[in-house]
Order: structure tokens, then sequence, then C-alpha cells
């Protein structure tokens, strides 16, 4: 499972007033970074928003139930739309979903802002809820497979998304959305490795010579995937948890 570069190149060793100079210096374009996401952030909050039929339905562990259930009588949803590949076994599940969505535990800080966080599946329910209770999650699940296609009307659905909601009565409206690299916010494992010297090391990015990259080249493609499974399962097949999806 591990893809360690042996005897990686190392930074130059300096005297710690040279480090801590070179290191202010970052910390100034660091700032600067801030206060653009806050601005970017506050811009997101100044969005206009377009209205959702309210009555479309998903499917949850008591059958269907509307979008405007899935808010659990909050004001906002936060809602993950999950890829799913119908009929394949859990090792061949997307292991970008995977990656993002197993990394949202703690939910009761987004309550506290009466905000509510889902998973929309776009797989079966019987399906899929065993996926997520052999990944051990607990948030709430749902499945969108029927109706995924109306809720991200215009876009490829069958990619993931991070979709804002906010709930005004008995009436819902879309506030934002994104995808792509837009849901590594969900992913605190890509912050810290940004921290550290050798980074995710990953193909893509501007690192110097010498630096591990074995994630994402041409000898190791998958980012999120080793041996065959999605990196986060392997634990849990350590575990002894069954992962049929059956």
């Amino acid at each position: 499972m591990s893809h360690h570069t042996p005897n990686p190149a190392l930074p130059p060793v300096v005297d710690r007033k040279t480090w801590q100079e070179a290191r202010e210096a970052l910390f100034t374009r660091e700032k600067a970074h801030t206060r653009e996401g806050d601005a970017i952030a506050a811009a997101r909050r100044r969005l206009p928003m377009v209205e959702v039929d309210a009555s479309i339905e998903v499917i949850g562990p008591d059958g269907p139930v509307t979008i405007l259930d899935v808010f659990e009588g909050r004001k906002q949803l936060i809602a993950y739309y999950h890829a799913w590949w119908p009929g394949r076994p859990a090792a061949e599940q997307c292991e970008g979903c995977t990656f993002f969505n197993s990394q949202v535990r703690e939910l009761a800080y987004v309550h506290s802002r009466d905000a509510t966080y889902a998973v929309l599946c776009k797989g079966p329910f019987e399906e899929s809820i065993r996926y997520r209770d052999f990944l051990g999650l607990d948030m709430p699940w749902y499945s969108a497979a029927e109706t995924a296609p109306r809720l991200l009307e215009g876009r490829d659905w069958q990619r993931h998304h991070l979709v804002c909601y906010l709930r005004d009565g008995e009436r819902v409206y879309e506030t934002y959305y994104t995808g792509g690299r837009g849901v590594e916010i969900m992913a605190p494992t890509h912050g810290l490795l940004d921290m550290t010297v050798y980074g995710r090391q990953e193909a893509w990015e501007d690192s110097p010579d010498g630096w591990p990259q074995g994630w994402g080249d041409a000898k190791n493609p998958e980012v999120w995937r080793t041996n065959g499974r999605p990196i986060v399962q392997w634990s849990r097949i350590e575990a002894g948890r069954s992962d049929d999806l059956t």
C-alpha cells in the first residue's frame, strides 16, 4: 500500500535567522491568500439564488422523502452528491467520492449554524447505504438515483458536486454549488499535506527536482487508490468488515 520514494531530496539547511526570514516572506503571501479567501466567501454570500422544486423526492431509510425533508427542520442544507457505479463491488466504487466524503465526521458544528449535512448518492439506497456502513460513516444518507438529473439541472449530474440549499418556509432554493477541485474543502488531508515539505506528492505539483511525486504518475495513475481499492477501505477490510453490497 506504500509508495514511498527511497532517499528523496531534501531542502537546503540554513541557520535559524535565514530560515525565519524566508518563513516570514511566505507568511506575508499566506495572509494575502487568507484575506482573498475571505473576500471570495463574502461574494459567495451575496450570490442570488434559484428555486428548486421542494417536492422532488429522494429515498431514505424509511422510503421516499422530499428534498425539503432532508433539511431535518434546519434552515440550510449542504448536500454532497456521491457518485455511484451500479452493480460494482465496494472495491470498484468511486475513490474520489470515498476520499472526500469519508473525511466528513463531526457534524455538531455544522448543526450549530442551523445547517444539515447529507449525502445524496446517485446509486440505489439499499446498496449504497451498505457502502456507507462498511466505511463506518454515520451522516444522513439518501438515494438520488432517480432525481439527481432534476436536482442538478444543467450540470453533468454523474460527477460529484457539493451543493448548498436554503429553506424559506416550504420553499427550497439553491444558493451555491461546486465540483471538481472545489470539493477539496471537504478534505483536511489535503490542507495538512500542503503544509509539509513534500506536499501531496502528486505528479502535477510544482515541486523541486528530487521530491517524491509517485502519486498520479504513469507508474501509479491512481491518487486515492492502492492495490485495487480506495485507500480508506483497507483499514475497514483489516478490521474484518464485510464489503458485500448485495
